[in-house]
């Protein structure tokens, strides 16, 4: 019994374990299979990314207090980060990466980086 490769069902030929006739084929059934996954988490990527910029770029001195309109002028979206940090006095910090925010009175925020 040959085995057929699940992309473009030519003959398999090689190792029995084999199972697609090409690195294009069994790339090309892997993107196909994850697309929608790998849309998700592209575009996720990509505003955390545009996130961490704005947030190094404003922030060169490891340490800046800012209006959210700034934020906001430059793209900003608050709903993106990697991770929250609550200090023992319940202070939040959000991160994206080593660069994170404080949320201030009056519409304002701490910028600061998070030593490594």
């Amino acid at each position: 019994m040959q085995k057929q490769c699940p992309e473009c069902g030519t003959k398999i030929v090689g190792r029995i374990d084999k199972k697609f006739c090409s690195d294009a084929c069994r790339n090309s059934f892997n993107n196909r299979v994850n697309k929608d996954a790998k849309n998700l988490i592209r575009n996720t990527n990509n505003r955390l990314r545009k996130n961490y910029r704005i947030l190094e770029e404003l922030n060169p001195e490891q340490k800046t207090k800012l209006s959210r309109a700034k934020l906001v002028e430059k793209g900003f979206d608050f709903n993106y980060f990697t991770s929250i940090y609550t200090t023992k006095a319940g202070t939040v910090y959000y991160f994206v990466y080593n660069q994170g925010y404080l949320p201030l009175e009056g519409d304002y925020f701490a910028l600061v980086k998070r030593e490594e």
